[in-house]
């Protein structure tokens, strides 16, 4: 086996994949050093709420005899991958950090896991996520604080957490989550992994908990960008159970990555007209941004002008978890988180008038979107206008001396969950007390292959893969 069993966990799942297909490693090994890694970290960390020991094994050693007897061998053969804890899957608990839910088990898999299984992936469990992944930080009344693997004080982010911190430390190459309005780029950011939301409809949606209609995508967290691609193309493709889902498109996402950006036209947004952001964070930011010069392309600092979009993904999420969850209330209020009570309440005052305006206010940002990427063919902001901040404390409503809004500290996702384009946040660097910080990369409509090579490119420039918690 090459490498040590501690090498072995860090290894990319693109090479692990490789060296399983030549029998230079065994996926019984890597899945016994996956999960003591597992073990060992997830009382500290609570990456994960179900940690899924007899599954993981009987899928290594199916994927072990597959490979003996020279059967043909999917893309993620032998790979550990972990799933978030929204995201049904078949047999195994799933609660989406609800006591609601504590001991439901769905009897069908996401299209997404589905597919990961028929690649041959070795599911490891389920990542621990916000009660319906409600909010983006990790912690319900079910599991408990999910902790930053940077500094166990801080939060991850997310509502992805539990796959970011798992990735990030070692506990799987790959993880599946989902972003509603930042979630998966979110916890990226505050980890120091990749995070990738592709086009919505890129993945289809099939099963999962409400909330989050027409915004939501299934996407890769991954420490390579290389990796989520690998991720992309198992579980990318249309499926008749989605009408919105998106035809498979020709091509590899993994060979999008080997494309180059020379000569792309850039712009660099660092408050998008209405965001406030930490210094420190537009430092590192800034940086980032100037590094697309030296790989070639045009890179230009703009304003778009856009009014903050708030106002409208609130009332149209809120509203919708009104309508899916308030039957609930107030006979199950105790049970649940106070913020996804304060949430659905806040969706009771919504009029019909007011869900109309706010679907009308989403078409007029994405006229707006669509005539300024005619100008450019990708857009560069901060993935979080702040660092990673206490866990035990509510997200920041001030900064840099500003006061901000409830959303303020995470002003440049949503706007692209609304409008349904691709976006990732790759690692800008580490504040000078060693807080991770995400740039995001936003690209045009359907343009996942050109926002997968730019995180390409960037990755090489910028190399993070090495950086690792200090645990």
């Amino acid at each position: 086996m090459p490498g040590t069993v501690d090498e072995l966990v860090w290894r990319p799942a693109i090479e692990l994949a490789a060296l399983i297909r030549s029998k230079q490693v065994s996926p019984v090994e890597l899945t016994e050093a996956v999960l003591a890694r597992i073990d060992a970290l997830n009382p500290r960390l609570n990456a994960f709420c179900l940690i899924a020991h007899d599954l993981a094994r009987r899928g290594a050693r199916e994927a072990e005899i597959a490979v003996t007897k020279g059967e043909p061998l999917g893309a993620l053969h032998g790979v550990p991958v972990s799933i978030k804890d929204v995201i049904f899957t078949r047999g195994l608990r799933t609660t989406g950090g609800s006591r609601l839910f504590a001991e439901a088990v769905p009897e069908e898999d996401a299209v997404a896991v589905a597919r990961i299984r028929a690649s041959g992936g070795v599911l490891l469990g389920k990542t621990t996520t916000s009660e319906f992944g409600h909010k983006a930080v990790t912690d319900s009344p079910l599991f408990g604080l999910t902790r930053n693997p940077w500094n166990p004080e801080l939060t991850p982010g997310g509502s992805s957490g539990g796959g970011a911190v798992a990735v990030a430390t070692g506990q799987g190459p790959i993880a599946l989550g989902t972003d509603g309005g930042g979630s998966i780029r979110l916890p990226a950011s505050f980890c120091g992994v990749y995070g990738f939301k592709p086009s919505r409809g890129r993945v289809p949606e099939t099963l999962g908990f409400p909330g989050y209609e027409h915004v939501n995508t299934t996407g890769p967290m991954a420490r390579t960008v290389r990796d989520a691609a690998l991720l992309l193309d198992v579980i990318a493709g249309g499926d008749d159970r989605d009408r919105a889902s998106l035809p498979r498109e020709a091509g590899q996402y993994v060979d999008a990555c080997d494309e180059g950006i020379k000569g792309l036209h850039v712009a660099w947004a660092p408050d998008l007209g209405y965001a406030t952001v930490d210094p420190s964070v537009l430092t590192l930011c800034e940086n980032a941004a100037a590094e697309f010069e030296g790989l070639g392309c045009h890179v230009e600092v703009v304003n778009p002008g856009w009014e903050n979009p708030e106002e409208a993904f609130s009332t149209l999420i809120s509203a919708q978890f009104y309508g899916h969850w308030s039957d609930q209330l107030p006979e199950a209020e105790k049970h649940l988180d106070p913020t996804l009570v304060r949430f659905i309440g806040r969706g009771a005052s919504v009029t019909a008038r007011d869900y109309v305006l706010a679907y009308d206010r989403i078409r007029t940002y994405w006229s707006e979107i669509h005539a300024f990427l005619a100008r450019f063919d990708l857009l560069l902001t901060p993935t979080v206008a702040v660092p990673p901040f206490p866990s035990t404390q509510n997200p920041p409503r001030e900064i840099a001396g500003q006061r901000v809004s409830v959303l303020g500290w995470m002003p440049f996702t949503y706007l692209f969950n609304l409008t349904g384009q691709p976006a990732a946040s790759v690692p800008a660097g580490v504040t000078d007390d060693g807080r991770p910080i995400g740039l995001q990369i936003v690209g045009r409509r359907h343009a996942d292959r050109t926002v997968l090579a730019a995180s390409a490119a960037y990755e090489v420039a910028c190399p993070w893969g090495e950086r690792r918690p200090p645990l």
